[in-house]
């Protein structure tokens, strides 16, 4: 496979203070503005894609997956919690874990694995060592602690089959890999180090997984996204026009990549500083996977 040097296109103009969680979820690409806590879309067949809200909650929104059979249904990591959203954004909470953490906390970056289950981490909002979870919501509702003593638990990414996760812990520089039985959810071992960053090249936060089965990683502070081997080794590295890039998301069926970015902590934003970008790249992604429960 061969990437050039290619156009970065801002697809809608910075405005957000902190988008993140882009996902394609039936010919559309949504994606929140966390701390506004708006969850927003796209949609493919726009000529000139102007962005909808579907919802808005009164707390922090990081991140949603589909709920399976529920046309518009969605389960979120906001808040202090996982909550279902129904059609008119209303919340209706599984759990609230997050009241429980010592320190003022909010959830963060989550996704549905391929067996239907939704994982979510946390993070302090003054970024405290440590306080920091990763959860996982069974297809029951049941809300289960499956890491603690992550600091800003995010991107979290599956393997086509379900068996490995990627999680990046921010603060720390750390992309992790994680065995997954697919039956259970149960990890299968401790957490190994995937990839780290060294001093001054940046943050890694959001992640998605290629159809050649590459990470790619949205870098906090670096202005770039890398696209990893499954084996670790950089393969790649992009630029974009902005310093903060932190989710990034490939076509199911066209090859282009979709990246969304903050004007958070950024002293001089430009237009393409919370915004949403494109890039055209030879490799496409996947789809959304949906969390299989059912709305209440």
């Amino acid at each position: 496979m061969t990437f050039t040097t290619a156009p970065v296109t801002v697809a809608v103009a910075g405005g957000y203070e902190l988008a993140e969680g882009g996902r394609w979820v039936d010919g559309r690409y949504v994606y929140v503005d966390i701390l506004s806590g708006r969850l927003l879309e796209l949609r493919d067949d726009d000529g000139r894609p102007t962005p909808r809200q579907l919802a808005r909650l009164d707390v922090p929104l990081g991140a949603v997956a589909p709920v399976s059979g529920e046309p518009d249904g969605w389960i979120a990591a906001a808040g202090t919690g996982v909550a279902l959203l129904t059609a008119d954004g209303t919340p209706e909470w599984l759990d609230r874990p997050e009241d429980h953490n010592p320190v003022p906390s909010r959830m963060n970056d989550g996704v549905a694995d391929p067996a239907g289950r939704f994982w979510a981490g946390s993070m302090a909002y003054d970024g405290t060592p440590g306080a920091g979870s990763l959860y996982r919501t069974d297809p029951d509702g049941t809300v289960v602690r499956v890491l603690d003593g992550l600091t800003i638990a995010n991107g979290p990414a599956f393997s086509a089959d379900g068996t490995t996760m990627y999680l990046a812990d921010s603060a720390a520089g750390t992309v992790l890999c994680c065995r997954v039985d697919p039956v259970s959810g149960d990890l299968s071992g401790g957490p190994e180090t995937f990839v780290r960053l060294g001093s001054g090249e940046g943050s890694p936060d959001g992640t998605t997984v290629d159809e050649e089965g590459c990470l790619w990683v949205a870098i906090w502070g670096a202005g770039e996204v890398r696209r990893h081997h499954p084996d670790g080794h950089l393969l790649h590295t992009l630029s974009v026009p902005a310093p903060h890039p932190t989710s990034v998301c490939l076509h199911p069926t066209d090859h282009r990549l979709y990246v969304t970015t903050a004007r958070h902590g950024v002293p001089h934003p430009t237009a393409a500083s919370g915004a949403v970008l494109t890039v055209p790249v030879p490799v496409r992604g996947s789809a959304a996977c949906s969390w299989r429960g059912r709305l209440r």
